[in-house]
């Protein structure tokens, strides 16, 4: 790629093409130079340690120890990178959570979802927004959209594309009975300007309307929400977070994009069929993942068979044993 660069030719090219080969080399860069200081780290600890099992120096080899367990998992991230083919697995993703069937419980459900999710981004280090939000009639989100931002973040967070099941006692129910609730998750690859979504005014209808909120002084007095409809696919995207109308809208139409472009991926590449198919109904027997509070606690991932006892910790963010195992999975071949 750099030789490819240095070419006098190569600055003719189009100017989102340079930017794009540019990010790619850069990417690749970075990927060598962690490689290579994890080695050299690794080689150096080996080094010390046989000098301090020559002195029998115990508590520094449990020092050591430590260290090469770190370096472990950095490896262990560095596979999980190596298993992203995808141009868009390296985008920021733009992740949607939806109520389905279950009611009040259905939409608590959705927070707990979002909790989750915000947390294990936290961890990972990305940074998060939420740009739409419907609250439940009682308690919890009918729907929650939020942006995620961070290396792979999309082809990561990918893995959690489809409906997610929770069996609890509800603590809406007084007579404290076992329910089940589900919600689906939506993840899209956030769309940057390398790549053009041409959208033709003429076939949007843009509706404006009052933010909801909680009530009382928090409920918007001006109509700075935005509803967008693309006529030809009756792809409906909304956006209320934002202070004014005009962000409100150039945040909808961003999603807008993002939407457009899957859809158009769907027509000209199978491959994404699994990932993006059309979401089955939000109900028993097509969900990914159940989380299981009562009569025992367990979540299984049905794709992959893992599975995890320790709910609370699950709940806290720790996802990546799900999302490590259906990366590997699908990178299995056949």
């Amino acid at each position: 790629m750099e030789d490819m660069m240095s070419s006098p030719s190569f600055w003719e090219k189009d100017q989102e093409e340079i930017s794009r080969i540019s990010k790619k080399l850069s990417l690749n860069k970075e990927k060598i130079e962690e490689w290579e200081r994890i080695n050299k780290e690794i080689e150096d600890l080996y080094l010390l340690a046989e000098m301090f099992m020559e002195e029998g120096d115990d508590s520094s080899l449990k020092e050591i120890s430590k260290d090469l367990s770190n370096l472990e998992k950095k490896i262990n991230e560095m596979e999980i990178q190596s298993l992203f083919k995808d141009p868009d697995d390296m985008r920021n993703a733009i992740v949607s959570i939806n109520a389905g069937a279950g009611g009040t419980d259905a939409q608590d459900w959705v927070q707990m979802l979002l909790r989750m999710y915000l947390r294990w981004c936290e961890d990972k280090g990305f940074k998060t927004k939420i740009i739409d939000s419907l609250p439940g009639d009682e308690a919890g989100l009918k729907n929650v959209t939020f942006t995620v931002e961070g290396p792979y973040a999309y082809g990561k967070l990918k893995a959690e594309h489809g409906i997610h099941r929770l069996v609890r006692i509800s603590p809406f129910d007084a007579t404290r009975r076992r329910h089940t609730s589900f919600a689906s998750v939506s993840v899209y690859p956030e769309i940057d300007t390398d790549i053009k979504i041409e959208i033709n005014e003429k076939d949007l209808r843009i509706d404006t309307f009052r933010a909801s909120g909680p009530g009382g002084q928090h409920v918007n007095t001006t109509s700075s929400a935005v509803r967008i409809v693309h006529i030809p696919t009756g792809i409906v995207v909304q956006c209320q977070n934002e202070r004014s109308q005009h962000r409100n809208k150039e945040m909808a139409l961003k999603i807008l994009k993002a939407q457009l472009y899957e859809l158009e991926k769907k027509k000209l590449e199978q491959k994404k069929k699994e990932i993006h198919e059309s979401q089955k109904d939000i109900s028993w027997g097509n969900q990914i993942r159940s989380y299981i509070l009562n009569p025992y606690r367990l979540v299984k991932d049905h794709r992959t068979n893992v599975e995890i006892g320790d709910i609370e910790r699950v709940m806290d963010g720790d996802l990546d044993p799900f999302i490590n195992a259906y990366l590997k999975m699908k990178a299995r071949p056949g």
